[in-house]
């Protein structure tokens, strides 16, 4: 009978995820992932593959635990303004649980500093921005079902552009008062845009 895994990809991806997610690629090393995962280099390696392809394997990760659910109200038939306000307020509310100043956005992160130089990394940045833009697309449709194609897409990339400047925020402030004033501040101008 075969040995079960103590360390399965379940486990080591959640893990390694903080791990990135706190320090950046770069300033984290095989031994701060063997620390942070529980696992040995060669069950890393076994199970992901090695560094790399363990960063990269947090990405799906990232986007099914902390970005899905607070795009979820998004999927509601009809959700518009209070759909992206919400998630807004679900990002800030984990940030603020976490404690400010905190590790910002995985993805925001990882498009600064491995992006310019790894396809792969690239890739995932540019498929969770047209998550984002996507979604808030179909809330700002819901809530004004007048608005040119052309204008919703280009509202919702500046609602995507918003977030990342938040979550790239979140990193120098020890309070989520400004974060929240942004929120409501971007609520309030694609609220009066909407309106006319």
């Amino acid at each position: 009978m075969p040995r079960p895994r103590l360390f399965p990809r379940e486990t080591i991806i959640p893990a390694a995820m903080r791990q990135f997610w706190r320090r950046g690629y770069h300033a984290t090393s095989m031994e701060d992932l063997i620390l942070a995962t529980g696992a040995s280099r060669a069950a890393i390696y076994e199970e992901i593959g090695g560094k790399r392809a363990l960063h990269l394997a947090c990405f799906p990760a990232y986007q099914a635990a902390i970005v899905s659910p607070a795009l979820r109200g998004m999927d509601a038939p009809g959700a518009g303004l209070e759909a992206i306000a919400f998630y807004f307020e679900t990002q800030i509310s984990l940030a603020e649980a976490e404690g400010l100043p905190g590790p910002g956005c995985l993805v925001a992160n990882a498009a600064t500093e491995t992006a310019p130089h790894d396809l792969a990394v690239a890739t995932c940045v540019e498929a969770h921005n047209s998550c984002l833009q996507h979604a808030f697309e179909r809330a700002l449709g819901n809530a004004c079902p007048s608005l040119g194609r052309a204008e919703r897409t280009d509202l919702a990339a500046f609602v995507t552009l918003t977030a990342q400047g938040l979550w790239s925020m979140s990193r120098g402030v020890e309070s989520a008062k400004p974060l929240r004033t942004h929120g409501h501040i971007l609520i309030n101008l694609l609220r009066a845009r909407l309106s006319k």
